[in-house]
């Protein structure tokens, strides 16, 4: 008697998750994280058949640092990089055409744009529903033919802020109703409350100093962070507080530019340019903040959750994603896009701290309450019961 293949309730295809680090690698790891966490709790009934789900990569290779190789329970694994993308591409089509009729899944989650008409090809011609996950501005210019058509023969579209939607149905005539929101996520147990850690404070001079902070990359074509915009808002600030300055994290080829800018209005010594910071030091940099200013233009946002996680007020922008992490201003300042004055008056409200949004605790609830690991594993068992 022939055995009994095992049936994966979903297949996942991905450009590249292990090989490098970025926005869009952290917002995939948070949605297989809570997939793992969201399978293990649906293993009866309405999903009988959750067993493992097949992950195809087109350019990573196993030697990637996988957080998730050791759940051989929920995902299976596929390893596509070759010398040649043009071969690559082949293989990853081969393999999801084989899985596709051998496993017969409930549904395929395409990880990004650029693989939807070949899922929307295979998967189509077999009835078989498939998920497109979008995470920004991919998705923010008018697309071609193909991408435009298999993002509206999807089964649904998933994206991280209404401003994403808003702008993805703009540009490409998609269907508001398509799209569901899986928002970027902040881990609660990493970022966290705590004292101003002394060291950076003697590394930055910042002795009794209030502290306003930038995470930005500091690129000449990529100015629209308002890091700017915030060293323009400086000298109102320092009006009212004599002893503000300015950390920038981050670098860049526009950092002389900023520096000469804030030469020029007389406030170079209160802008400090802190350059690159690795990962594992930014809760700490996040603690020495006493408010987090990013006058932006996002597609989310996950810094201001960061900041937030940490008990620090923020101010953002007031016409991007930022809304969605914000809140629609209810537990930060939203500002006007480049308004150096409208900055200034934010900041200021926030450095008296006699608003709600400047208690710590408060801010922090409210953030992980919507925006925690666990808030996006609900939202992902909601999300795979959809017929």
């Amino acid at each position: 008697m022939a055995s009994v293949k095992p049936a994966a309730n979903h297949i996942f295809l991905f450009l590249e998750i292990f090989s490098i680090e970025g926005g869009i690698q952290s917002y995939v790891k948070d949605i297989l994280h809570a997939y793992k966490l969201a399978v293990r709790d649906l293993a009866s009934p309405p999903l009988p058949q959750a067993a493992k789900a097949e992950v195809l990569l087109l350019r990573d290779s196993p030697d990637g640092d996988n957080p998730f190789a050791r759940d051989t329970d929920v995902f299976a694994f596929h390893y596509l990089k070759t010398l040649s993308p043009w071969l690559g591409r082949v293989r990853l089509a081969s393999w999801l055409l084989f899985l596709l009729l051998w496993r017969r899944p409930q549904r395929v989650f395409c990880g990004h744009v650029n693989l939807a008409p070949m899922t929307q090809l295979l998967c189509r011609s077999l009835g078989i529903p498939y998920t497109v996950l979008t995470y920004g501005k991919e998705v923010w210019e008018p697309l071609s033919p193909a991408y435009v058509r298999a993002l509206q023969k999807a089964h649904s579209i998933w994206t991280i802020s209404r401003h994403s939607r808003d702008r993805a149905c703009e540009a490409n005539h998609l269907d508001p109703r398509q799209f569901r929101m899986v928002s970027c996520v902040v881990d609660g147990k990493r970022f966290t409350p705590g004292k101003k850690p002394q060291r950076l404070v003697e590394r930055y001079g910042l002795y009794d100093a209030k502290v306003l902070m930038t995470v930005a990359r500091l690129w000449s074509g990529d100015i629209y962070k308002g890091v700017d915009v915030t060293i323009r808002a400086l000298g109102k600030i320092a009006a009212v507080f004599p002893e503000v300055k300015y950390l920038v994290i981050g670098r860049g080829d526009d950092q002389p530019r900023l520096a000469q800018l804030a030469e020029d209005l007389g406030v170079r010594d209160r802008v400090v340019f802190a350059g690159f910071v690795a990962t594992e030091e930014l809760p700490d940099h996040y603690r020495v903040a006493d408010g987090y200013v990013m006058p932006s233009r996002e597609g989310f946002g996950i810094v201001y959750l960061e900041a937030m996680a940490c008990g620090v007020p923020v101010v953002s922008g007031d016409a991007d994603g930022s809304a969605d992490p914000l809140q629609d201003g209810r537990v930060g300042w939203q500002v006007p896009y480049r308004d150096p004055e409208a900055v200034a008056a934010a900041c200021v409200e926030l450095l008296r701290g006699e608003d709600q949004r400047c208690q710590g605790d408060w801010l922090r609830s409210q953030a992980l309450a919507k925006f925690g690991k666990d808030a996006l594993t609900e939202k992902i068992q909601r999300l795979l019961q959809e017929s």
